[in-house]
């Protein structure tokens, strides 16, 4: 699966690329996160509750951020298990400039096994696409209501 899409925000790029490596901020971005805990430099272990076409249940990932350029870019890279399989994937984010706020590009590629996988292909990336829509939709509602550093 293979998603790409540019997102707009009111924000500079180092706001944004400050929100986007703070585990609290991403705590509440990310749709049935419970619980995200710093492991290490850039370094997360993440806990998700989520559903796919009716196939619920728990997830224990890991998160790790590299390739940092500050505060143009980074590569996000995710894993994790739970009853109903597995998912693997990895997002390069790039943040542009743009007018008094900036614009990110995300092009994101992931795999996903076990029962996850029985539903399709097509409704898995429907379903990526829409939680990645989410998370920055929310994404962009934490820089509107908290004080990020670089704001």
């Amino acid at each position: 699966m293979k998603l790409s899409a540019t997102y707009a925000f009111q924000d500079p790029g180092e706001t944004l690329f400050a929100a986007l490596v703070d585990p609290a901020i991403l705590q509440k971005c990310i749709d049935g996160c419970e619980k995200m805990e710093k492991t290490g430099e850039d370094s997360y272990n993440a806990h998700l509750k989520i559903g796919v076409a009716g196939i619920k249940g728990s997830y224990v990932g890991k998160v790790r951020v590299d390739e940092k350029k500050p505060p143009e870019s980074f590569t996000l890279h995710v894993e994790g298990k739970g009853g109903p399989g597995w998912v693997k994937g990895k997002a390069k984010i790039q943040i542009l400039p743009k007018g008094e706020g900036s614009e990110l590009l995300c092009e994101s590629e992931g795999q996903v096994g076990g029962l996850i996988a029985q539903v399709g292909s097509r409704l898995v990336e429907a379903v990526g696409k829409k939680m990645q829509d989410e998370f920055f939709r929310k994404l962009g509602q934490q820089l509107r209501n908290t004080s990020v550093p670089g704001k």
